[in-house]
C-alpha cells in the first residue's frame, strides 16, 4: 500500500515548517522603508544604503569586524608598548605566518591535525548516531546506559587524554579517540532529540500505509530529524578541533597543538598566534562546510514543497 500512496501526502506534512525566504526578505525591505520614512531621511540616498547593506551585508559586516579587530589590536600594542614576546603586533604575526608558510612547517602540522580531526569526527559521529538512534527507540536501553553516559561527562576529556595515551600510545590513534570522545555526547543527545521529535501523527500515517521499517527510517525519521542532527553536527565540528588539540597537548611531536607548545616553550608568541589563528580557520572551515550542506538540504526540501 505504501508504494501506491501519493508521496506528497507524507512529504508535505513535515515540509510545512520550512519558511519562505523570499517573503522574509520582502518583509525586511518593507520594514526598512517604513523606518526611513518615519525618520524623515532623504529616501534616495538611504535607499541606496539599504540596497547595499541588503545585497552586500553578508560580506561587508564580517570584513568590517575583522578590520576593526586588527585596528584595536595594533592600537593596543602601540599604546601599551608591549614587547613581541608578550603581545606581538599584527604585522609581526603576519611576517611569522609568511615564514612558516614558505618553509612548509605550518602545512605539515595542519595536515596532521586535520587527519586527527577527520578521524575523530568519523568515529565519534558514527558511534553517537547509531547509539543515539537505538536509545531513542528503546526506553530500556536508555535507562541502562544513561547513568554511565552522564557520569562520563563529569570527567574532563583533558583528564582522560593521558590515560588514553598510556593505553594506546602517543601516536595518532590516541588523538583520534580524544577527538571522538569530545564530540560523542553532544551528538548522541541531538540524535535522540531528533528521532523523538518525529510527529506521532506522521508515524501513524506511515503505518496506515503499511510502510516497511526501512521506509519509516528513510522517508520519515531521517528527514524529520535532519535539522536537529545538522545542529549537533555544527557543534561537533567545532568541538572536534578542541579534542584534537587537547590530545596533542598531552603527548605529541607534531600537529598544531604541538606547535603551540613549542612556541610557548621558546617564547615565540608570534608563532603561537599563527597556530591559534590557524586552529580558528580550521574550525570555521568545518563549520561552514556543515552550513553549506544544511543550506543545500533545506533548499532541496523547499523545492520539494513548491512542486
Amino acid at each position: 500500500m505504501w508504494a501506491e500512496a501519493p508521496k506528497t501526502t507524507v512529504y508535505g506534512a513535515f515540509l510545512m515548517g520550512v519558511h519562505d525566504r523570499e517573503q522574509q526578505q520582502k518583509t525586511v525591505r518593507v520594514s526598512l522603508a517604513h523606518f526611513i520614512d518615519r525618520l524623515g531621511i532623504a529616501r534616495p540616498l538611504m535607499g541606496q544604503v539599504v540596497v547595499l547593506i541588503h545585497q552586500r551585508g553578508g560580506y561587508l559586516v564580517p570584513l568590517f569586524a575583522v578590520l576593526l579587530f586588527l585596528g584595536v589590536w595594533e592600537a593596543l600594542v602601540r599604546i601599551g608598548g608591549y614587547p613581541p614576546f608578550i603581545l606581538p603586533s599584527p604585522g609581526r604575526v603576519y611576517a611569522k605566518l609568511l615564514t612558516v608558510l614558505a618553509d612548509g612547517l605550518l602545512w605539515w602540522h595542519v595536515r596532521l591535525t586535520l587527519g586527527e580531526i577527520t578521524g575523530g569526527l568519523a568515529l565519534g559521529l558514527t558511534a553517537a548516531v547509531v547509539l543515539g538512534y537505538l536509545m531513542a527507540k528503546s526506553r530500556l536501553l536508555e535507562r541502562l546506559l544513561s547513568p554511565y553516559l552522564v557520569a562520563s561527562q563529569a570527567v574532563p576529556v583533558v583528564a582522560l587524554a593521558p590515560l588514553l595515551v598510556i593505553w594506546f600510545g602517543s601516536g595518532q590513534f590516541s588523538k583520534v579517540l580524544v577527538c571522538a570522545l569530545t564530540i560523542f555526547f553532544p551528538m548522541l543527545v541531538n540524535t535522540m532529540i531528533g528521532v523523538r521529535s518525529v510527529d506521532p501523527d506522521l508515524i501513524a500515517l506511515m503505518r496506515s500505509l503499511r510502510a516497511t521499517r526501512w521506509q519509516m527510517f528513510a522517508k520519515l525519521e531521517v528527514p524529520s530529524a535532519l535539522p536537529v542532527l545538522l545542529g549537533g553536527l555544527k557543534v561537533s565540528a567545532t568541538l572536534s578541533v578542541i579534542g584534537a588539540v587537547v590530545g596533542e597537548f598531552v603527548a605529541a611531536d607534531r600537529g598544531l597543538g604541538f606547535l603551540v607548545n613549542v612556541a610557548r616553550g621558546n617564547f615565540d608568541t608570534p608563532l603561537m598566534f599563527v597556530a591559534l589563528f590557524t586552529l580558528v580557520v580550521v574550525a570555521l572551515l568545518f563549520y561552514l562546510a556543515i552550513v553549506l550542506v544544511e543550506s543545500l538540504v533545506l533548499d532541496r526540501r523547499h523545492s520539494r514543497r513548491s512542486q
